[in-house]
């Protein structure tokens, strides 16, 4: 840890409210200007709240306050007089029944503050009817701990959506309901540095986080968004990311209210270049089990989130002692000079464990230079391995060798980060060591982390010297260091080729747009030819085919379309054609296009298939098998998919997802993600395939689910055949299913 010496979808996502300093109007406002919007409607832009008067208020309102002894609600307020006494807020208790309240005169109404309140504190069980008594008075913000809403099934959720509705028409802000007290903990202000603002849906998720005070890290805010009927964590992450203090953001998250809100905040984030460290639950597989198309099957809700916070910059962890170390780190740390990763230990088998742990975590560990292991040796063993984990034997680093060693692996230009393992105290050898590590990060620009393996912790080593160092990086675990190492490195490379796609959306139709939705039948699937002109008209690739409804037209067909063909039979409910026998392929004369014929229309009667014809296609070889589609993610809307292809690939699944807009470099990204992706570098004398121009094919379905997002269910093209290099992709089968 570095020391310190220096928490639903309901939103429409058109929507924004309008807050400008601190003016706040009733009601939603929609957002009317070409350029605030994207091709689908969507904002490109989110109005930030201006939180400023929530976290430091001119003046407090309490609603239901109380000064007597045992009640729940006494309790509450004497923390908040505590709270408003250190943050300088005037405090106006109210409450019908009493004539004052820890000895400060209460008010019988909201109707009888003396001033405009900034923020109102509503200690009451059903907080509905005071707030259009807090729109009356103009208060800016407000709190609702009650519980009993979304968090306990129907009829709560209605509730909740009175009281959301009642906000909405009132122009205040309101945080909860079902939220609790963190917003007015008393943080440490002896602490220097770039601190971490905290949001948690859940309270008491976020203590080990607000706990790091203990250890030196500082803390800023603590956002308790609760049930967000109001108030959610995209609206803090947006307020947060412009507070100069504020060095990293930490979310516990168990469900996102608005995806399009949360891309936006993570963008704002992402330009600001603040890290944003998140502990999403719900990994589990939520995909749409009835979907017609391969895509639909093979993207679970949980991916969509993943994937949308990849590409936003936004660092997933899993547990809470990860979300405490990484946002930690991110916080403090400066940026990373070099990334090669130095691991130096008393013991060869603990720095060959962790160098392999480090490898498996993505990270780079150089080997180090003939001349500097010569270097090296000066003070080593000439028998121990200085490569790269360094094996310094133990001994050195009891003495004046130790700082030679450690200096002249921070010197090496691949490095950027040291990482020490001390597996346990042995003093004074452990205490002399730290010493000269804590020494050493002061003098230099690089990262020095170290894991301090005893499980005690009250080791004078640990509690003085390395957390009291503001330069040491100190872990209690090697897993943690080096997720959080990992997540450093990701964040600043991240952060540096930033290019908001949001910039770059579309925010007028394309030609192919009105071409397109003419297609569309709502409701329906259609047919494989109708699909495949849909694809036509977006620019993508698709074989030379007819339309047929008789035998010998389908041998006219083969012969303009050139043998060998391929024959499928066309209707707008067929799936999966082959297997249900509709596909003819390698065909090379007229008779067997005309039995072909006769096979496929007598096989679609026995199944009861309606058809609207034969197709008679081209027949394309010799590439690679992909899939590329898109389907409507309930939080996110359009997504895209794209992966490996074929009749197997439901059971490969092995597909990369991203929510619009993105550019290239994301599509790339894609493809980089597939552990086939092997496939399109050209295999046993395969050539490579034609990688650009899979990309434009992403790239165009985008833009299709972006344009025809309100109107397409799921797209799936399957197979996309990837041709060698120059050749291009063609589009060998489409499903589409219309909204």
């Amino acid at each position: 840890m570095l020391g310190s010496t220096h928490g639903t979808l309901t939103t429409d996502s058109r929507r924004a409210r309008v807050i400008a300093c601190g003016e706040q109007r009733p009601g939603p406002a929609v957002h009317d200007r070409v350029d605030d919007l994207d091709v689908s409607g969507r904002p490109l832009s989110a109005d930030v709240p201006d939180l400023a008067r929530f976290f430091r208020p001119g003046s407090l309102a309490v609603i239901g306050a109380s000064d007597t002894e045992g009640r729940p609600n006494t309790g509450i307020t004497r923390q908040l007089l505590a709270w408003a006494e250190r943050v300088g807020a005037r405090v106006h208790p109210v409450h019908r029944a009493r004539p004052s309240v820890f000895g400060i005169p209460c008010r019988a109404s909201v109707a009888d503050l003396p001033e405009q309140v900034d923020l109102a504190v509503l200690l009451v069980a059903d907080p509905l009817p005071v707030i259009e008594e807090l729109a009356e008075a103009k208060v800016r913000f407000a709190v609702v701990f009650a519980s009993g809403f979304a968090e306990t099934g129907q009829e709560g959720a209605a509730a909740q959506q009175r009281l959301a509705e009642a906000v909405r028409r009132s122009g205040l802000r309101l945080l909860g309901p079902n939220t609790n007290l963190n917003a007015f903990e008393r943080f440490r202000d002896d602490l220097d540095g770039p601190a971490i603002a905290l949001i948690t849906q859940s309270g008491h998720q976020g203590r080990p986080v607000f706990a790091l005070q203990e250890l030196g890290v500082r803390l800023s805010h603590w956002a308790p968004t609760g049930n967000e009927a109001d108030l959610e964590s995209a609206d803090f992450i947006s307020w947060f990311a412009e507070q100069p203090e504020v060095g990293a953001i930490a979310a516990y998250v168990e469900g996102l209210k608005d995806g399009r809100a949360f891309l936006l905040a993570a963008d704002r984030a992402a330009r600001r270049r603040v890290p944003v460290v998140a502990v999403k639950v719900g990994r589990t597989e939520a995909g749409a089990r009835t979907a017609a198309s391969h895509t639909g099957k093979l993207t679970g809700a949980d991916d969509v989130v993943d994937a949308a916070m990849r590409q936003y910059g936004v660092i997933r962890v899993d547990g809470l002692d990860e979300l405490q170390d990484t946002a930690a780190l991110l916080a403090r740390a400066r940026a990373p000079l070099a990334d090669g990763v130095a691991v130096c230990s008393i013991s060869g088998g603990t720095g060959a464990h962790v160098a392999d742990l480090a490898a498996a975590a993505g990270l780079r560990l150089p080997r180090l230079s003939p001349e500097k292991q010569a270097e090296l040796h000066q003070w080593i063993p000439q028998y121990l391995s200085v490569a790269n984990p360094v094996d310094n034997g133990g001994h050195p680093v009891g003495d004046w060798r130790g700082r030679r060693i450690i200096d002249a692996i921070l010197a090496d230009p691949q490095v950027g980060v040291l990482v020490c393992p001390v597996t346990g105290p042995f003093p004074p050898l452990s205490d002399r060591l730290v010493r000269d590590l804590v020494t050493a990060a002061e003098e230099t620009d690089k990262l020095v982390c170290v894991v301090w393996g005893s499980p005690v912790g009250t080791e004078a080593a640990y509690r003085d010297v390395l957390l009291g160092s503001s330069r040491v990086a100190t872990f209690r675990t090697v897993g943690n260091c080096l997720t959080a190492v990992r997540a450093w490195l990701d964040h600043h490379r991240f952060v540096r080729d930033y290019r908001s796609p949001f910039d770059a959306a579309p925010r007028t139709p394309s030609p192919s747009f009105r071409k397109a939705r003419d297609l569309m039948r709502p409701g329906q699937q259609l047919s494989e030819h109708a699909a495949k002109q849909l694809l036509r008209a977006y620019g993508i690739r698709v074989p030379r085919e007819q339309l047929v409804t008789s035998a010998a037209a389908a041998v006219r067909a083969a012969a303009q379309v050139g043998y060998p063909v391929v024959m499928k039979a066309s209707g707008a409910r067929i799936a999966h054609k082959s297997e249900l026998g509709l596909v003819r392929i390698g065909l090379t004369s007229a008779s067997q296009v005309r039995d072909a014929y006769r096979e496929l229309t007598d096989i679609a009667r026995y199944e009861g298939v309606s058809l609207d014809g034969v197709l008679v296609c081209q027949m394309v070889q010799q590439g690679v098998e992909m899939v590329v589609g898109v389907t409507h993610d309930a939080l996110f809307g359009p997504t895209v998919t794209a992966g490996l292809g074929g009749v197997l690939v439901e059971v490969l699944r092995d597909t990369a997802v991203r929510v619009p807009p993105f550019g290239e470099e994301q599509a790339q990204d894609m493809l980089a993600e597939l552990r086939g992706r092997a496939l399109l570098d050209g295999v046993r004398g395969r050539p490579p395939a034609d990688r650009d121009a899979l990309v434009e094919v992403v790239l165009r379905v985008q833009r299709m689910a972006m344009e025809l997002g309100e109107h397409i269910a799921e797209l799936d093209i399957n197979p996309l055949l990837v041709l060698p290099r120059g050749q291009g992709a063609v589009a060998l089968d489409a499903l589409v299913v219309c909204r």
